[in-house]
């Protein structure tokens, strides 16, 4: 399977960690805003940035839908799912 550039960041992060992680918690790490915090919210590179960290949604349901990672700890309304790799999923990464 060819995993999207998103997609592989994402699983690389999940898979280094030692214990079950929220997929949303390394979008800031795979796309930092590169804008100061004052810049409107119509600047377009925040718009741009704002789609980017969208894409990273699609990437995360990507990942669970092709078995790559599983659901651990389902969300509960004060947390997102956390998540651990797959077998396949590591053998994706190789």
């Amino acid at each position: 399977m060819t995993l999207s550039a998103d997609a592989r960041s994402i699983l690389e992060h999940v898979a280094r960690a030692s214990e079950p992680v929220a997929m949303s918690d390394f979008f800031h790490a795979i796309h930092p805003p590169m804008f100061d915090d004052s810049v409107p919210e119509d600047d377009p590179e925040r718009e741009a940035w704002r789609e980017r960290q969208m894409s990273l949604y699609g990437a995360q349901i990507e990942l669970h839908d092709a078995g790559l990672v599983e659901i651990v700890h389902p969300a509960n309304g004060e947390r997102p799912d956390l998540v651990t790799a797959t077998e396949a999923g590591r053998a994706a990464l190789a």
